[in-house]
């Protein structure tokens, strides 16, 4: 049966009602596979990356010598560790960076679609120059070799910051509702219909799927790079990465789909701005106290200002600035996430090149980073499907701020993990403190004790980079999706750049001091983040009930919108608000506006 959304809940029955998601369309699945084959092609390209610069070639393709022999190493253009961690920490930078043009274009000129069409193209492209940078001819120069990596690892980069951003505000805006309604079970019990733990579901079975995708490429590329060579390696993910294109175009007609609605980051900007301005003062401590007095915002909402005194740029309504309050909010959230990153990043790279130091059993080193993804198909259904509805109906919610505070303790343990891991193997390599010299011999430990390491970043993703993606879709105003999007990705590449500044503890002896300090600044980020954000966190309910705002209203509705904010018989309202409608281009039969909701 459809769901309708006639009863709103009332503040008795948000406090008592339990709450759920909602269904989730079929078309939601086909974004899904769209992003899945995406990250199949990236994971499992990028995954090879450490050993194809860092270990020497053993053969002429790059596939181990000896490949079952159980520490048969492959590789390419042989430039070490730190040349290593330093090409792919700029590989992240460089992906995380350019989706804040992506956004950009997508929100101002293309749409979300089309950008995601355009760049899925560019993405392959890149895939293809990878294909060419690892063929025999090529590595057998590595100073060539490499060149030509570069050019396709950036090409490759400008397509993923196309797609990443756009993707993820897509899949979210297949649902149809966007507030909380009032459900009768077949039961019989009332329940609350929870936008927000619909879109956390979502996220959660996204999430899913990249990591399916990741789980896939990065196993089978590894055997494959072992076995064949590098460039059959890089060439299996772009014949697989093609097929998103076919899925885009025959699934086109069923998606909801937003035109762009031109540039709003200005608008956005010039708000913030004016209200810093305006608010302040030669006293820092009275600018602060300023701002934080609770009418920074209300200040700025067009019905404040006279008509003919209001700024030309203001062509909004009231709602939208709601919105972009909510926006700025959920940016500065984002602005701690680098702190998380820079735990994460460590298992792109170096943990990677840790377990090359330890006991493989026939178990290649770039195999073992998969207990992540493996570890998020086994531990995301369960959130989702017994931990998250057991919270929900013991009464306690679980709030994104909640979630990625929990995140950065997660971190904070791996890193921990890792250290005391890299601590003992300096203490049981024949080499010593020199354990990660490429002529010694592994240290007797056990691969496989690297396993708590990942499966701690894998609850880390669960709470913090999930949530990260609900929250910005969430919390951003609808015109500005992507471009929130992009920002709380850019912050991975933030983390990047501040990575760049642990290479010189990527050397023997001092290995385990990059794991022990990365894990120290998440555990303190974990808790000046709670303390910093709790108040926010109990504004969490009213955050996702705002009206949807509108841009590009005219000064007659913005004047008939003031009007209706002072007492005026219901019949005189109930008249201005259709010509607000009519104004707005809802039509003359169209339904009726109030506050950017349709009634």
């Amino acid at each position: 049966m459809e769901p309708t959304a006639d009863e709103t809940p009332t503040e008795e029955e948000m406090q008592t009602l339990r709450r759920v998601p909602d269904k989730i369309p079929l078309r939601v699945y086909s974004i899904a596979y769209v992003e899945m084959v995406e990250r199949l092609s990236y994971y499992g390209c990028t995954n090879i990356f450490v050993n194809f610069i860092q270990q020497p070639r053993p053969t002429p393709t790059g596939a181990a010598l000896h490949p079952n022999s159980a520490q048969a190493q492959p590789g390419a253009l042989g430039l070490g560790q730190q040349t290593s961690t330093g090409l792919t920490t700029f590989n992240s930078f460089w992906n995380y960076f350019t989706p804040l043009f992506g956004a950009f274009v997508a929100d101002t000129y293309l749409g979300r679609f089309r950008t995601i069409w355009i760049c899925v193209i560019i993405a392959i492209i890149g895939h293809i120059i990878l294909v060419i940078s690892a063929i025999p001819q090529v590595i057998s120069s590595p100073d060539s070799a490499i060149g030509v990596f570069a050019v396709g690892i950036i090409i490759m980069g400008i397509g993923t910051g196309g797609f990443k951003p756009n993707i993820s505000p897509l899949i979210a805006e297949q649902v149809k509702f966007h507030k909380m309604y009032i459900r009768k079970l077949p039961s019989g019990e009332r329940v609350i219909v929870d936008h927000a733990a619909t879109i956390s579901r979502i996220y959660n079975w996204f999430y899913l799927f990249i990591n399916v995708g990741a789980l896939v490429g990065q196993i089978s590329m590894a055997y494959v790079e072992r076995y064949v060579g590098f460039w059959v390696a890089f060439l299996i993910p772009t014949c697989i990465h093609c097929t998103s294109l076919a899925v885009l175009f025959f699934c086109k007609r069923i998606y909801n789909l937003r035109p762009p609605e031109g540039s709003v980051l200005g608008p956005a900007v010039k708000l913030l701005l004016r209200g810093i301005a305006v608010n302040w003062h030669a006293n820092p401590i009275n600018t602060i106290k300023a701002i934080n007095n609770g009418q920074f915002w209300q200040n700025l909402k067009p019905s404040r200002y006279d008509p003919a005194t209001r700024p030309a740029w203001m062509t909004f309504d009231d709602a939208w600035v709601d919105e972009v309050r909510r926006g700025w909010k959920a940016c500065s959230v984002f602005l701690w996430l680098p702190l998380y990153w820079l735990t994460y990043n460590q298992l792109t790279n170096n943990l990677t090149s840790q377990a090359a130091t330890m006991s493989l059993h026939g178990v290649p080193n770039d195999v073992i980073a998969n207990l992540d993804p493996f570890a998020l198909i086994i531990f995301i259904p369960i959130c989702d499907l017994f931990i998250y509805p057991a919270l929900r109906k013991a009464g306690y919610h679980f709030t994104p701020i909640k979630k990625i505070t929990a995140g950065f303790a997660c971190g904070c343990f791996a890193m921990i993990w890792a250290a005391v891991i890299q601590l003992y193997i300096y203490r049981t390599s024949p080499c010593g403190n020199q354990a990660s010299d490429p002529d010694c011999a592994p240290s007797p430990i056990n691969v496989w004790a690297q396993t708590g390491s990942y499966v701690l970043i894998a609850f880390s993703e669960i709470f913090a980079s999930i949530t990260s993606l609900e929250y910005g879709f969430s919390k951003a105003p609808k015109n500005m999706r992507s471009l929130v999007a992009a920002f709380a990705l850019f912050m991975s590449a933030v983390a990047s750049a501040l990575g760049e500044a642990w290479l010189p503890l990527l050397v023997d002896p001092l290995i385990t001091w990059n794991y022990g300090s990365v894990g120290i600044i998440a555990g303190v980020a974990a808790i000046l983040f709670w303390l910093s954000y709790r108040s926010l966190d109990r504004e969490e309910d009213d955050l996702n009930q705002l009206d949807t705002g509108h841009m590009n209203v005219s000064s007659y509705t913005q004047d008939v919108e003031r009007n209706l904010s002072v007492a005026a018989p219901d019949h005189e309202k109930e008249a201005l608000e259709h010509k607000v409608a009519i104004e707005d281009g809802v039509g003359t039969a169209g339904p009726l506006l109030v506050h950017g909701e349709k009634k």
